[in-house]
């Protein structure tokens, strides 16, 4: 007598496709928490009175109301605007520039017909190990450059990365050599395969690179600390450091009773409100390069 063989019921794999679909959105809502719940404790706190912290700690939602953090953050509105006018301007100007220059230079650094690439992609991985150090940049770009007190200093130092060039040349040779032939065959120059055919298919990387370039930027303050000595030139980053060093100091005279009456002086919650005033810009533009900047990072890696 034959055994009869077991058959899974129909219902049995949807059953476990669902469950397999349930935990990976678990897994998903835990990782979006993860991320979600420490900005919204960065805003709560900001927006904190300094005694109720202390008193009661972090919370989500703030235990009491306050704006004494943001009031000392722009007790000088018009520094705190110009620093920002600054940085947005030499972020902008900086990130297209070089987005537009790394573009360039990594296309005859993807062309294998171009008799040079070895001898230059080899000067740019260089410099990925090795540099000329601090004291030689600042020499190069005060005694020589005479950069230093101009806007210029915050762009054109460090206008092209190593790192990002690789990315955009190593996206740019997964494009088939059969479009570029097309391309010449029907009479199209270098520069005109270039900006014309390869960089607008090469976007998603090109906004990938230039968003961590913008990001870097706009987190800037080094810049200022070696080569600004004028408020009107102060990048945001710097000026929020000052002022928080500052407020250090306020802290530890009102700690002593030598200022506000012995009020409880906002040190905490005036921290996670410097935060989000430097992060916050970023924040709103991220949303606009996401579609790309996915994209854009496989890309560079699909061929070495």
């Amino acid at each position: 007598m034959k055994k009869k063989e077991w058959i899974p019921h129909p219902g049995t794999g949807k059953k476990k496709k669902k469950l397999g679909q349930v935990i990976l959105h678990i897994i998903f809502l835990i990782m979006v928490l993860m991320y979600l719940v420490p900005f919204i404790l960065v805003i709560s706190i900001s927006f904190s009175d300094e005694a109720s912290v202390i008193k009661e700690g972090y919370s989500l939602i703030p235990p009491k109301f306050s704006l004494e953090a943001y009031k000392l953050a722009f007790r000088n509105p018009e520094q705190m605007l110009q620093s920002y006018k600054v940085t947005i301007l030499f972020t902008l100007a900086a990130t297209a520039l070089s987005t537009l220059v790394m573009g360039i230079m990594a296309y005859p650094l993807s062309r294998p017909n171009y008799k040079l690439r070895k001898p230059f992609t080899f000067f740019v991985l260089f410099t990925m190990l090795f540099s000329g150090g601090l004291v030689p940049s600042y020499i190069l770009n005060v005694q020589y450059l005479h950069l230093n007190d101009t806007i210029w200093v915050y762009i054109f130092p460090g206008l092209v990365s190593a790192y990002n060039l690789i990315i955009i040349r190593t996206n740019y040779k997964s494009l088939p050599d059969e479009l570029i032939e097309a391309a010449k065959v029907d009479g199209a120059r270098e520069m005109y395969i270039c900006f014309k055919i390869v960089m607008p298919l090469c976007k998603p990387v090109l906004a990938s690179v230039g968003f961590l370039f913008l990001v870097a930027k706009w987190n800037d303050w080094m810049t200022s600390l070696l080569y600004i000595h004028e408020a009107d030139l102060y990048s945001l980053q710097y000026l929020l450091q000052k002022i928080l060093k500052e407020s250090e100091y306020l802290k530890q005279l009102a700690d002593t009773g030598q200022l506000m009456g012995g009020e409880v002086f906002p040190s905490e919650s005036f921290r996670y409100a410097m935060a989000l005033i430097a992060a916050g810009p970023v924040l709103v533009i991220f949303p606009f390069f996401q579609k790309y900047f996915a994209k854009g990072m496989t890309l560079g890696g699909v061929k070495g």
